[in-house]
């Protein structure tokens, strides 16, 4: 199916028969990625009495218990109450679904002391101001093992504060990448690139958001796409998430 988006005086057809999944699905056990030490995710049957929610185990239907991190079991939606006194819930900050987005493939450079980061000159090079409402940042090298890498206390790859920044003045609402973590691992407590993103707490960005750990297969190539970024209503700063991206043809 095809549908006509208009766009800011700019239109675009976007194949919604055709859908691009950034999200990594959540295993039970360890089959994840995982970071900042999160408890690995549980599925486990529902028993009361002579009754089991499990037909493998002979009850009538499945019926569930799940437990998980948003933050630390696999792709997940944050909305500025990850880091704000105040209290604010994606649900509400995370109004519309759709969104032109922009896929690009960087390499993370690795400084003096070590670590791997993304600088704002590389963002400089393919970014402008004003051209889409999503970022989506593939790091490279890439492969499947993102699916299923085990972060905690690895210092892996992050967003210097000042890039941060400059997608902020690009106007971009919704920052999204494969990595754990916007900021360095362990940074004090700083959370430098998180507070630029949203501007907090100076000028808060209510209704922006940053997805995290996300995968984009090698295949799918760098350039525009219409952005669905499907969420669950949980009371929370974050909710487990299913980016989808579709291939748009301008108008």
């Amino acid at each position: 199916m095809q549908i006509t988006f208009i766009h800011e005086r700019r239109g675009f057809r976007a194949d919604l028969s055709q859908p691009i999944d950034l999200s990594i699905p959540l295993r039970q056990g360890l089959d994840n990625p995982n970071c900042f030490y999160a408890p690995p995710v549980d599925f486990w049957p529902v028993e009361a009495g002579s009754f089991i929610g499990s037909t493998a185990r002979g009850g009538p239907v499945n019926f569930f218990n799940v437990t998980f991190n948003p933050h630390g079991n696999g792709t997940h939606t944050e909305c500025v109450g990850h880091i704000a006194k105040e209290r604010y819930v994606l649900r509400d900050c995370l109004l519309e679904a759709h969104f032109r987005a922009k896929l690009v493939s960087l390499y993370p450079q690795k400084t003096a002391d070590g670590d791997r980061v993304l600088f704002q000159g590389q963002i400089e090079d393919v970014l402008a101001k004003n051209e889409v409402e999503a970022l989506i940042i593939r790091t490279l090298p890439n492969d499947s093992l993102k699916q299923r890498t085990n972060y905690s206390g690895a210092n892996p790859p992050y967003l210097h504060h000042e890039a941060a920044r400059y997608i902020a003045e690009c106007g971009v609402q919704h920052l999204l990448l494969d990595l754990p973590s916007v900021d360095r691992e362990e940074d004090g407590g700083q959370l430098l690139a998180h507070r630029a993103f949203w501007q907090y707490p100076d000028a808060v960005r209510k209704h922006c958001t940053i997805t995290e750990m996300i995968y984009v297969p090698n295949e799918i190539r760098d350039g525009v796409y219409l952005l669905n970024l499907q969420t669950a209503s949980f009371d929370l700063d974050a909710s487990p998430s299913k980016p989808v991206i579709f291939a748009i043809e301008e108008i």
